[in-house]
């Protein structure tokens, strides 16, 4: 079954590997997502994040640009197995040739340090997708996760010795904005990137960010890899609200393989991830907005690991237990590919 998987962080994984002295490749690598690894669990199309964490960075424009320096390296090192995507037909001219196609994208709009025009630059680099937010507000709105805000919680709570979360708080992964969304700046942003043909990524951006892309759109756009909040309640997933108007716009949204996204366990216990985790999300998601609002997006490289997906070559575990769970060929094929190809059909020109 060809996968199309919209959000791995190999490449800025690589990226800082090469800075600590590794020569390690996208040929293979000890991480998730290699060719050999891409190859083996049937890879049609591979959505390349340059992901940057602003809080470790001084200079996130510089290493946006030297991730894409890297992708491309990598992708001319091993022509003959990959090829970028700039269009949707660049993927049906790969798939002939029986290449890969790799899509690149940015995660974390801050890189752009409120610059609209820095768009038009990530446009031309190949870029064709971009998370509007990481875990910290940037100069484009708010995340559903500050992970600075929850650090100084867990902080002033141990300080009055309540524990995490205080005693009676809900817990800070289960709170959702619904305050504080786009700013001023990233609703330029926005229409900027509809403008562009560049696919807009709500994955990790508040519940308030969320309605505001809604109302303020047209096209479809994405929660890359963002699983259902009723299943497992961390604000990171969406709610049932959401994903039935992501739906009904035509979206897609990318089950996310983080086992802490899937589902929750006691404090203290291991959370390994099962296969079993990622249907029930399937079922919901199939139940709340039907078949063909549903993708991939696995997070591999930027996850610790799921037990029953430990890399991509085994993805083909995971269309056999989409076929044990009682869905059909052409249902389990839009899950895997064909959903998030008919965004790509629809935007990528």
């Amino acid at each position: 079954m060809k996968i199309a998987d919209m959000h791995c962080d190999t490449i800025s994984g690589l990226y800082q590997k090469r800075k600590a002295g590794s020569r390690e490749g996208l040929a293979e690598n000890g991480g998730h997502v290699d060719l050999r690894k891409l190859e083996a669990g049937d890879s049609l199309v591979q959505n390349f994040a340059l992901y940057v964490d602003l809080g470790k960075t001084e200079n996130p424009w510089e290493d946006v640009l030297g991730m894409a320096d890297l992708y491309y390296e990598e992708l001319e090192a091993n022509r003959g197995r990959i090829a970028p995507v700039s269009c949707y037909g660049d993927i049906e001219k790969n798939r002939k040739e029986g290449k890969i196609s790799a899509l690149l994208t940015v995660e974390e709009g801050g890189v752009c340090e409120g610059k609209v025009e820095r768009l038009e630059h990530l446009y031309r680099l190949g870029v064709r997708m971009m998370t509007l937010t990481w875990n910290y507000p940037n100069e484009i709105g708010y995340p559903a996760l500050d992970i600075r805000k929850m650090a100084e919680e867990r902080v002033h709570s141990a300080g009055k010795g309540q524990g995490e979360p205080s005693a009676g708080m809900v817990p800070f992964h289960r709170r959702a904005d619904m305050e504080r969304g786009l700013t001023e700046k990233g609703r330029e942003f926005v229409a900027e990137m509809e403008r562009l043909g560049m696919v807009i990524d709500v994955s990790h951006l508040s519940d308030a960010g969320f309605y505001d892309v809604l109302r303020m759109t047209n096209k479809p756009f994405v929660a890359s890899h963002s699983n259902a909040r009723a299943i497992d309640p961390w604000v990171r997933n969406m709610t049932d609200d959401m994903i039935r108007k992501l739906s009904e716009r035509g979206g897609v949204m990318g089950i996310n393989f983080c086992p802490d996204f899937l589902e929750e366990v006691p404090e203290g216990e291991e959370n390994p991830g099962s296969l079993e985790a990622i249907i029930r999300h399937v079922r919901h998601m199939i139940h709340v907005g039907g078949i063909d609002c549903i993708g991939l997006g696995s997070d591999f490289d930027g996850i610790e690991g799921h037990r029953e997906l430990p890399d991509f070559s085994y993805m083909p575990r995971l269309a056999d237990a989409l076929k044990k769970s009682g869905l059909r060929e052409g249902e389990i094929e839009k899950i895997c590919s064909g959903n998030v190809l008919r965004i790509y059909r629809e935007l990528l020109h």
